[in-house]
């Protein structure tokens, strides 16, 4: 069933490539996936299909981020609508974009250059969002490092509507003012968000053992991708982000609610 090679993820260099030329190395209709796969796509019917390139400016459903959109433009001018992009459950590394021939009777194949193009508001918006987490993340660490016993970051959630960090320990629902005042300046100082490349030792020299991913994450021989906010935080992270701060716009803290030792710290970015 086509190409079993790792598709190449070019938005993690670039994140505001909202066109990109590539190569398709697979179509494969959505009747024909295995059931793993079918399963990342519920609403897939007999007439959609999945398309795997060489490369994929795509940012893929994964790491609290929600998947980009847009379509894949072939020769002839044959258009693919994508409705919705995953991580293969059975190839490893491998992207699948979701959707449909907008035309029947045009359509593109296997080996075709096509020009890739994501819906760059949406793009931006996750961006704000996702950095905005990781900001709401830095600013309850900064702060209840030492006021919150076990406190430790577990996972996030940067979905339009049900944005929010979970932490391990029990945070007080008076802390959601003085989380707040923090993000806030955060913000406002527009500090640096750069992405970085890390291998393992880095992670050492640093003292940041515990974050190390899972090799599994990465080709064999490539480094981690890192995202540091400088003079806020470091986070090991494959998604989009903005360049500085700022960008994130007002980022709200909604509430703080407490379950079986855990907390979740809920937050919203302007529209």
């Amino acid at each position: 069933m086509g190409s079993t090679a790792r598709t190449v993820l070019a938005f993690q260099h670039d994140a505001k490539l909202y066109t990109f030329q590539t190569i398709v190395t697979a179509i494969h209709p959505f009747s024909a996936l295995e059931a793993s796969n079918q399963q990342l796509f519920k609403q897939g019917t007999d007439a959609d299909h999945v398309i795997v390139t060489e490369q994929t400016i795509f940012h893929p459903q994964g790491g609290g981020q929600p998947s980009d959109e847009g379509h894949i433009t072939g020769p002839l001018g044959a258009i693919f609508t994508v409705a919705a992009v995953r991580m293969d459950a059975v190839r490893n590394g491998q992207v699948l974009h979701f959707g449909h021939f907008n035309d029947t009777s045009a359509v593109f194949t296997e080996g075709a250059t096509v020009e890739q193009t994501i819906n760059a508001d949406k793009r931006v918006f996750y961006s704000r969002l996702h950095t905005a987490g990781h900001v709401l993340g830095a600013a309850v660490k900064h702060l209840l490092a030492k006021e919150v016993e076990g406190l430790k970051e577990l996972k996030a959630s940067h979905f339009p509507e049900s944005a929010a960090c979970e932490f391990q320990g029990l945070i007080d629902g008076k802390w959601k003012e003085p989380v707040q005042r923090k993000v806030d300046e955060l913000i406002a100082a527009k500090l640096p968000v750069q992405v970085e490349w890390w291998d393992e030792e880095e992670f050492r020299r640093r003292g940041m053992e515990r974050l190390i991913p899972d090799q599994s994450l990465v080709a064999p021989g490539e480094k981690f991708r890192v995202v540091n906010i400088v003079g806020a935080d470091v986070y090991p992270c494959g998604g989009t982000h903005v360049d500085t701060t700022d960008q994130c716009g007002t980022t709200t803290v909604r509430k703080i609610t407490r379950k079986t030792g855990n907390s979740k710290v809920s937050y919203t970015v302007n529209e």
